[in-house]
């Protein structure tokens, strides 16, 4: 069998050895139009910012490495320029030499991945993006020229927040560069939903990376960037990153079936509308696992993932891939937002109907010393309990948190089982209520009806509408910070005071839901309805923070 890959990194590189794996007389060849094959393109950001110092080290495997171990032909600098389908050919053109050649296969695997968007505006030219070694390269080595020849502190205007643009503040500003980040959207990372997101944004804020958000790049000059609502950013240095789109123009040309989200589409075994061309990574399509609607997730391990099965697939196993959770994680200056599965954000848009649950859990055991606060937010199914999706940020534990509820949901497990799991416990490393097992005891608190919840952005408009709202916390905490309208009564005060709270019940809250839930309990008890503040006023603050952001962007004026 003869087997040409188009395209090398995550999904291809994948397929390649697994094939070779599988079959050792199989006839496997890559063309890939950049000078590297395999290279770790999460790790560019990090290059830029000397974190990782060699870019030897962000190059995982060579041809000739490829070669002497897999027999794997790889053919660097090689642009497949047209795929036909009728004659299983491919046309090469090699970039250096200019010469264009033709091979044939019995299976394609398409692994070209996705391409920077790029803004029409004037300038745009100035811009520079990252998506190989060469573009990290090119962004390092003008860091470096301005660092010896700026008078005073270089600055930069990244144009996109989503996780690139984010790593390359955090990055840029490690090398002292002045970093100003525009988004088009009211938060960073739109990925999130707000108040599990601000979190984050204030800390890049206190890191010096200056927020524009709600704005757009309007032109570029040679020292300048210009938004559209006039401001004008001093920028020596302009990176684009604002996105990317599925790099299918092969597959267009080719006559290969485009998806509705504007991928190739590919059935459950990578295979597109041609029987003998599969698709991987980031040019192909992924089925949403709560919609069930095809989506784009641009996502290394999917590509690793999906590189494997089609090499399965052609060498005769039965499997079939998986619906995507689409589980995520970025870090900046020592904070970590994670996010796997269903946000609210998309539940709301697509009419799912979900429960949700805010909380604040440590990372371990409170008496031993370094604990941290966790911000953690779970959707799950009102009717069954099945975990939909899940959102974590935090100083320490929310990765591993992250990573235990994305299996969850993959299991299909109920809040209720999250009691149950029996997490490893050792002071220094968990609570013997693990994190998890709160998102359960919470999660079955609400699932049950036990303790009917109200969510941030309720309040105003339930105080606004006379109901009362009865902060539970100490003095000192009160005085700190209290919740506009809110009504004083200390949880250990409430058994005494029940004379002054409504008879039609009321919203209880403290800093994160726990004392909550015993007020509400007590009140409960003595006929009171009282619902919880869900995550109380720690979310809450979060959420109005959020809001406050969104005000402040929606009336700055755009021409």
């Amino acid at each position: 069998m003869k087997i040409i890959i188009i395209g090398g990194v995550a999904g291809g590189m994948s397929a390649a050895t697994r094939l070779r794996r599988l079959n050792e007389n199989a006839e496997i060849t890559v063309y890939e139009q950049g000078p590297h094959v395999s290279f770790a393109n999460c790790g560019l950001p990090y290059f830029v910012g000397d974190v990782i110092e060699k870019q030897s080290a962000l190059l995982l495997q060579t041809p000739t490495a490829l070669w002497n171990r897999f027999r794997i032909n790889v053919q660097v600098a090689s642009r497949v320029t047209a795929i036909h389908p009728e004659n299983r050919t491919v046309e090469i053109l090699k970039v250096e030499s200019g010469e264009s050649v033709s091979d044939s296969y019995d299976a394609l695997i398409i692994s070209t991945g996705a391409a920077p968007r790029h803004l029409n505006i004037p300038g745009i030219e100035r811009a520079l993006s990252l998506r190989d070694v060469p573009d990290a390269v090119a962004i390092k080595d003008a860091v470096d020229r301005l660092s010896e020849t700026t008078i005073g502190q270089p600055t930069a205007v990244i144009l996109g927040a989503g996780f690139i643009g984010v790593e390359l503040a955090e990055n840029l500003r490690h090398r002292g560069v002045a970093v100003t980040l525009v988004q088009s959207q009211p938060t960073v990372l739109a990925q999130f939903d707000p108040e599990m997101i601000e979190p984050l944004q204030k800390t890049l804020e206190m890191n010096g990376v200056e927020l524009k958000l709600g704005v757009r790049a309007a032109s570029i000059s040679e020292t300048s960037v210009t938004l559209n609502n006039g401001e004008q950013l001093p920028a020596d240095l302009v990176i684009s990153s604002v996105g990317v789109s599925p790099d299918h123009h092969l597959a267009v040309e080719a006559g290969l079936r485009i998806g509705a989200a504007g991928g190739i589409w590919v059935d459950d075994q990578q295979r597109t509308s041609d029987p003998n061309i599969y698709a991987v990574g980031d040019a192909a399509e992924k089925l949403n696992f709560a919609t069930g609607d095809a989506q784009m997730i641009w996502l290394a391990n999917l590509a690793n993932r999906h590189g494997r099965l089609v090499a399965d697939v052609i060498s005769g196993e039965k499997t079939a891939s998986r619906p995507a959770l689409g589980t995520g994680i970025i870090g900046a200056f020592g904070m970590v937002a994670a996010v796997t599965g269903l946000t609210e954000k998309a539940a709301v848009a697509r009419g799912i109907s979900h429960a949700i649950i805010h909380l604040h859990p440590s990372s371990h055991a409170g008496y031993y010393p370094g604990a941290q606060h966790i911000a953690m937010k779970v959707l799950f199914d009102p009717m069954t309990g099945k975990l939909l999706g899940a959102q974590s940020t935090g100083r320490d534990g929310a990765d591993k948190r992250i990573d235990v509820l994305a299996t969850a949901i993959f299991a299909g497990l109920t809040v209720n089982d999250l009691m149950d799991l029996e997490l490893a416990y050792s002071p220094q490393y968990g609570s013997a209520k693990d994190a998890i097992n709160q998102v359960g005891y919470v999660g079955n608190n609400a699932f049950s009806g036990k303790t009917p919840n109200v969510q941030w952005h309720e309040v105003a408009d339930l105080i606004a509408g006379g109901t009362q709202v009865i902060d539970v916390r100490t003095r000192d905490e009160y005085d700190v910070q209290s919740i506009p309208g809110s009504v004083h009564i200390p949880v250990d005060e409430l058994r005494e005071r029940l004379d002054e709270i409504s008879a039609e019940g009321a919203v209880v809250h403290c800093r994160v839901g726990q004392r909550g839930h015993i007020a509400a309990q007590i009140l409960h008890s003595h006929g009171i309805p009282a619902r919880n503040l869900d995550g109380g006023c720690l979310t809450w603050r979060a959420g109005m923070d959020s809001l406050e952001r969104k005000h402040y962007v929606s009336s700055s004026p755009v021409p």
